[in-house]
């Protein structure tokens, strides 16, 4: 479980620093919220006509919540490697609580992330945009502490959708 970042936690020395968005802002034209309007009454009817209001409430939520991101300025949060973990936010991952890492750089789709995934079942893996940085120096720094899934060479698929869907 990631620790909440205190003023008297040994955090270590921060090898690598960088400040990522909270979420990715994408440019929606009036297309985009029409085609997604389509579907998302298409889907509420559905729920509707079949007595599945659970589904109907969760899709409610998901179309305000999509809507709120897209009127709203993403938070700029810190994020450091150091020699003894990775802290994203005011949250602190020690390496004995990562599993491993994968980086998907892909410039034809201007995609740079580093993915790292967790030990704990109930804990998300940490999406992680590079930024300006180096991959290569992300992968050196990182792999003296923890391994590298090599052959991850694709980014997750519900990551890929949402971002082709410009949905995250």
């Amino acid at each position: 479980m990631p620790k909440k970042l205190e003023e008297n936690l040994n955090i270590g020395e921060v090898l690598h620093e960088w400040s990522i968005p909270e979420y990715e802002q994408h440019e929606r034209n009036r297309a985009w919220y029409i085609i997604m309007g389509v579907i998302g009454v298409s889907l509420i009817v559905y729920s509707l006509l079949s007595a599945n209001f659970l589904f109907s409430l969760i899709l409610i939520l998901f179309i305000i919540i999509i809507f709120l991101q897209s009127h709203q300025e993403p938070i700029i949060i810190p994020f450091r490697i150091t020699d003894l973990g990775v802290i994203v936010n005011d949250r602190f991952y020690l390496y004995s609580e990562l599993n491993e890492f994968y980086i998907i750089y892909n410039p034809g789709d201007e995609l740079k992330m580093l993915y790292v995934e967790t030990v704990g079942n109930f804990t998300p893996r940490l999406r992680v945009p590079l930024m300006d940085n180096d991959p290569n120096e992300i992968r050196i720094t990182l792999r003296s502490f923890i391994d590298e899934n090599l052959e991850k060479e694709e980014e997750p698929f519900s990551d890929m959708i949402a971002r082709k869907w410009r949905i995250h």
